[in-house]
């Protein structure tokens, strides 16, 4: 059975890229120093989001442009 992907998150969309958040963030921490996007299936989504959890990973910050920044 293949997993199909079910998130992409592209930097370029965030409105917090290149701010300190961006550096706390974690497609940054998982892509690199220049991150550009991120993609994950639902199973992969689901392990980050339990060490998320546990403070095992940064959260994920992302707030795309047409979002209000919360």
């Amino acid at each position: 059975m293949t997993s199909g992907i079910e998130l992409s998150i592209s930097c370029n969309d965030c409105i917090r890229r290149g701010t300190p958040d961006c550096a706390d963030c974690l497609v940054s921490f998982i892509v690199g120093e220049t991150p550009d996007e991120l993609v994950m299936t639902s199973a992969e989504a689901d392990v980050v989001q339990l060490f998320t959890a546990e403070g095992m990973l940064p959260r994920l910050k992302f707030h795309h442009r047409s979002t209000p920044n919360v």
